[in-house]
């Protein structure tokens, strides 16, 4: 008999075409599920009697409750190597396997940059108006050359951000708690002097910063107040860095220019979240990672994760 396989949060219902199943086929029965599984109790209704879970990033949470409420599940496999909303515990003491597969800097990067030049051209209300019978030109677009674009954020995805900057004819400064002179000469920006420093001097600001207790509500009200009222925040790292209501009271009050995020502190978004109907927000549902040679590397590695589990040898083990 075969195992039985769920792959879930498939929005755009593309998991068992971008890549091929077929080594996997002959020993095990693929099942996609298109819809968010919002609850436990979802989600183990939905998963009950399934031996191997494909999750996509940290979509759907994986909390002690659903490992034992699961209790056929033997192989939980989720894209990319890290994962804060597994309970790695958990699946251990219920005998539940857990993979990973590789996850490309790039689709981030590319969509920082859309959104952040999406702000400064106003490319969203101006391509609303052109198709509906709206205004000819109604928007001042922001110049980028010759402007300072500060980086919460270092890291892969904060330096390749900081290149394209530099490209731009930008002036990039970056800052975090442990970034250091000799990181920020070694990709060609100036290190800012203090978090406060960067976010009165920049034009653009844009977080590539880790969640972590000594990030999670790192840029709140009194941040805010320290831009400059013509300066954007773009956000595609993770929502709780950010205080959600402080930058919507602060896009309502016109305190700084605009704000563009892909993140949410609940996701999906629910329809009536105030952040759909802010002004001067741009915002996008989770794009970051979805793209074609992302999807294409998340599940053809998880195929490769479910063979070498049904071979007895594991790779890519998380946790």
């Amino acid at each position: 008999m075969k195992l039985r396989c769920a792959v879930i949060e498939d929005f755009q219902s593309v998991a068992t075409t971008v890549v091929d199943w077929s080594p996997v086929t002959d020993d095990v029965e693929i099942v996609t599920f298109t819809e968010h599984l919002a609850t436990v109790d979802e989600a183990a209704t939905a998963l009950d009697g399934f031996d191997i879970v494909v999750t996509l990033r940290e979509r759907a949470p994986f909390p002690a409750e659903l490992f034992a409420r699961l209790p056929r599940l033997r192989l939980l496999v989720a894209s990319g190597m890290r994962n804060s909303v597994i309970d790695f515990d958990a699946a251990r003491r219920h005998g539940v396997e857990v993979c990973g597969t590789a996850s490309s800097s790039t689709p981030p990067v590319e969509l920082t940059w859309a959104l952040l030049l999406g702000l400064a051209r106003g490319i969203v209300p101006e391509a609303t108006a052109l198709r509906t019978g709206g205004p000819w030109q109604s928007t001042l677009g922001a110049d980028l050359h010759g402007r300072t674009l500060g980086l919460l954020g270092l890291g892969k995805i904060g330096a390749r951000v900081a290149r394209v900057g530099l490209a731009f004819g930008m002036d990039v400064v970056a800052w975090s708690r442990n970034l250091t002179k000799e990181r920020t000469d070694e990709v060609g920006v100036t290190l800012a002097a203090s978090k406060d420093e960067l976010l009165a001097g920049s034009d653009f600001v844009s977080v590539h910063l880790a969640l972590g207790e000594r990030t999670r509500g790192l840029i709140g009200a009194a941040e805010l107040a320290r831009m400059r009222p013509t300066a954007y925040l773009v956000n595609t790292s993770r929502a709780a860095i950010v205080d959600t209501d402080a930058l919507l009271a602060a896009l309502d009050a016109g305190t700084i220019a605009g704000a563009a995020t892909d993140v949410f502190d609940v996701e999906p978004l629910p329809a009536d979240d105030p952040v759909r109907s802010t002004p001067r927000l741009l915002a996008t549902p989770h794009l970051g990672y979805v793209s074609r040679a992302n999807y294409e590397t998340y599940y053809g590695q998880a195929v490769e994760d479910i063979r070498a589990f049904l071979d007895g040898r594991p790779v890519r083990r998380l946790g």
